[in-house]
């Protein structure tokens, strides 16, 4: 099998999406699928450096289209490209499926492309852009890319989101033909193994000392306030806590100015994620905007004890008590009350750390990879099925 994969971001990017794309084209590629990529130019090249030292999978082949930063956020970028553009790259080397992991202007002509071509589309819903025009301060947007969104993707012949939940909303919103794909761990990477007694000693702590982390873009979708609001009054009650906030964007200023004996580390890499996840003790995370949130997979492969909102990845892997802790959504107050019990309690958040390893173990990239590819057949013979109808009707 060929595949075509079209992204607005691809290694050696630093986020959740070119993450999980990257592991997929390693296992697909393992099981023998040729992939491509289309997607911007990168803003700083560096994909043979990662390749050669085993952090990113090369594509057979890639097309790379312009780039343009979204304003006021230069991190995130969209891709510019023409439907010709794509079918001519298309044409020399045609895929039997083409997967769309973004909605955005680049997705569309891709889109629109594949229709042109007759080439089966299976889309990934990876990014929450509904409720990004709420965080970003223009909640009228809302509705109108919801109805993006709906006709988006029901010009596919398959969705795929992360999470039950997920499949329930979109359903909900009227969009058709929608699968769970969910995402994998390296338990290896992510693992205890990898505490460092020497980066505790940099934080200022002993063995027996709390660490609170939290990993992420600094921005606001990922409901910052709450986070400052919890590590504060974590600290009231446990002053000799440190606090370690891993990752960058921009609201990295006002967070720092507010959490003044914070250690912000800013991105670094996988080697170096890996052994702040396994130095700390507690993950807080009260985002609400992620499809799935791969750090929180991350963290309890580590062994740290999650407080999070019963949403996507924290809502299918933890049970509240026994693996983390987890609190129903949009009740703040709830989140911080819940942090703030745990790191008084030692014996608590190393118990439930030690679980949430266990079950993010059950979570194997291989596994998902082949369900991925049975997706990607389902997906073209239905396809094949409805343009061989639509032929016998209209002849």
């Amino acid at each position: 099998m060929r595949l075509c994969i079209v992204s607005e971001t691809w290694s050696p990017e630093i986020n959740g999406v070119a993450h999980t794309l990257n592991r997929l084209c390693r296992e697909l590629t393992r099981l023998g699928v040729t992939v491509d990529v289309i997607r911007p130019i990168p803003k700083v090249p560096g994909i043979a450096s990662k390749v050669t030292q085993g952090l990113a999978q090369e594509p057979s082949q890639e097309l790379q289209v312009r780039r343009f930063a979204l304003p006021g956020y230069n991190d995130v970028q969209i891709g510019l490209a023409s439907p010709a553009k794509l079918r001519r790259f298309w044409q020399q080397q045609r895929p039997d499926s083409i997967y769309l992991a973004t909605q955005g202007p680049l997705g569309w002509v891709a889109r629109q492309a594949a229709h042109q071509l007759n080439i089966p589309l299976v889309a990934g819903w990876h990014t929450n852009f509904d409720h990004y025009c709420h965080d970003y301060g223009v909640p009228w947007l809302a509705a109108a890319t919801r109805r993006y969104l709906r006709y988006f993707h029901n010009g596919c012949d398959l969705t795929l989101v992360p999470t039950q939940q997920q499949v329930e909303a979109l359903r909900g919103q009227g969009i058709h033909d929608v699968q769970v794909l969910s995402r994998g761990i390296d338990g290896d990477k992510f693992s205890p193994v990898h505490r460092d007694d020497a980066l505790r000693k940099q934080w200022g702590v002993s063995e027996h000392q709390p660490v609170a982390l939290y990993v992420g873009r600094l921005a606001p979708e990922k409901n910052l306030a709450l986070l400052q609001e919890t590590l504060q009054a974590m600290s009231d009650v446990r002053p000799d806590m440190a606090q370690v906030i891993v990752g960058d964007g921009p609201g990295r200023a006002q967070l720092q100015n507010a959490l003044p004996d914070a250690h912000f580390t800013g991105f670094i890499n996988k080697q170096a994620l890996a052994r702040h996840y396994a130095s700390a003790d507690m993950f807080i995370f009260p985002s609400q905007s992620e499809t799935w949130g791969n750090v929180v997979t991350e963290a309890m492969a580590s062994g740290l004890a999650v407080v999070a909102y019963h949403h996507a990845a924290s809502a299918e892997l933890i049970q509240s008590g026994h693996n983390g802790i987890t609190v129903p959504t949009d009740e703040p107050l709830a989140f911080q009350q819940a942090a703030v019990a745990l790191c008084q309690h030692p014996a608590d958040y190393a118990r439930l750390g030690r679980i949430a390893r266990l079950r993010a173990l059950e979570q194997s990239w291989s596994g998902i990879a082949e369900q991925f590819l049975r997706y990607l057949q389902n997906a073209q013979e239905t396809h094949h099925a409805s343009a061989s109808a639509c032929r016998i009707r209209s002849s």
